[in-house]
């Protein structure tokens, strides 16, 4: 699938998918698509929940590694499902330990499933889900190294027009930003010159108990670990260089990065703040800064500079353009725009440029189901994941990198934790 693809995807995420008025791959248009959570942690609570209130999908089934985890997960989608007249979750349908995956993705009772683990399992969740037939909505990043991304890539060759496959870039579907960035495309800025972006966040909290071992702690505070998160810049920082290339319409060629971890002192091993200086084609230079520490404060922009103009498009705040055709974005439905400054949600659910985001992906993803009009979105999943480890990659080595050296990374990141112990 390539960008051009992508583009279209995101615009039927957007509200503009017509669903089929008669039977589709064994769907009626507007029926309950049996939907599997895999991951009850904050996002994927969040994610299922707008999934539950948004979309006819229905929460028929949950797995999680953690059965703590899996009793919360049960208890708030058997209060949700009741708010909204749907049955509770068969327990026959709630699985937990390492193995849940497998068997939540070889039921029968089960029409999709959202996978929202920590990044490092993503790629292995999504080949099981896949080869059972289910169509799959994957948290972003799609792999945290290079050969997880190729398995993805060969994934998404078996999933194509089979089965449909969202990857949780959902900011793709928010409005606003759909907008400015289809005015962009249309040739607002004219020709572009350079993007400075950034992503300055708070630290994430603590989810270790005391008498908790080594192994448990390190996957509850997945967020910590390298290996399992990705480090910052490809777990949460992916958003805003998936935006550069979604404006831009193609990844970076070379990257140089600095960045450190100067200021945490938990015992993780990710970094605090990233510096990346990424070249696109024609000479396009993304200046992006972030920081993850502290709770003084959470903000998030890009400013696309152009020959004609600068479009402004953080999370908070007026959205808009600047110059010979300027353009501020007013919701259609009447949201008013925050005049307070942006918050962070560690669930993901935001607000005031967001806010529509997360409703509007999830019933492209779901319409895709009903019309048998399936996405495919694993190609450009992989190609934000790889800009981002472009730019880490330099961070981590001192110097610059180039995309196609990158493509030849066989490194492969070892877990280092037995699995089974938790089946």
């Amino acid at each position: 699938m390539d960008r051009r693809d992508f583009i279209k995807t995101t615009a039927a995420a957007s509200g503009l998918l017509f669903v089929k008025p008669s039977t589709a791959f064994g769907y009626q248009a507007n029926s309950a698509v049996r939907l599997g959570l895999l991951g009850c942690g904050n996002r994927g609570t969040a994610v299922a929940t707008s999934f539950a209130k948004n979309t006819t999908a229905r929460l028929v089934a949950l797995a999680d590694i953690f059965p703590d985890k899996l009793a919360l997960g049960k208890q708030h989608f058997d209060e949700l499902n009741a708010s909204l007249n749907v049955p509770a979750i068969d327990p026959r349908l709630t699985f937990h330990g390492y193995r849940a995956f497998e068997e939540l993705a070889a039921s029968k009772d089960v029409d999709a499933i959202q996978i929202s683990t920590p990044p490092f399992f993503h790629v292995q969740h999504l080949e099981a889900v896949v080869a059972g037939g289910k169509h799959a909505y994957c948290e972003k990043p799609v792999g945290v190294d290079v050969p997880q991304t190729s398995k993805a890539l060969e994934i998404a060759k078996r999933a194509q027009g089979k089965v449909s496959v969202d990857v949780g870039f959902q900011i793709r579907s928010a409005p606003p930003f759909v907008e400015i960035v289809n005015r962009i495309h249309s040739g607002a800025l004219g020709k572009l010159a350079s993007i400075a972006a950034y992503y300055n966040a708070p630290a994430s909290v603590d989810h270790a108990k005391p008498g908790m071992s080594p192994d448990e702690t390190r996957l509850r505070n997945w967020l910590w670990d390298r290996t399992l998160s990705g480090d910052i810049l490809l777990e949460q920082n992916i958003h805003v260089i998936d935006i550069c290339n979604w404006v831009i319409g193609t990844h970076p060629v070379k990257a140089f990065a600095t960045g450190g971890r100067n200021v945490l002192t938990h015992a993780g091993n990710i970094w605090d703040n990233y510096q990346v200086d990424l070249t696109y084609p024609d000479n396009v230079h993304v200046s992006f800064s972030s920081t993850q520490f502290g709770d003084f404060g959470f903000d998030v922009s890009e400013r696309v500079y152009g020959a004609d103009g600068l479009a402004e498009m953080p999370y908070s705040g007026p959205l808009r353009i600047l110059g010979k055709n300027a353009w501020t974005w007013v919701d259609p439905e009447g949201t008013p725009q925050s005049t307070e400054p942006a918050r962070f949600a560690a669930n993901g659910a935001f607000t005031d440029n967001l806010i529509h985001a997360d409703r509007d992906k999830d019933r492209g993803f779901i319409e895709s189901i009903t019309s048998g009009q399936f996405h495919n979105q694993i190609a450009a999943g992989v190609e934000s994941a790889r800009a981002c480890m472009l730019g880490r990659k330099a961070g981590y080595t001192g110097r610059e990198t180039t995309w196609d050296e990158l493509e030849k990374d066989h490194e492969s990141w070892e877990l280092g934790i037995d699995m089974k112990q938790f089946s």
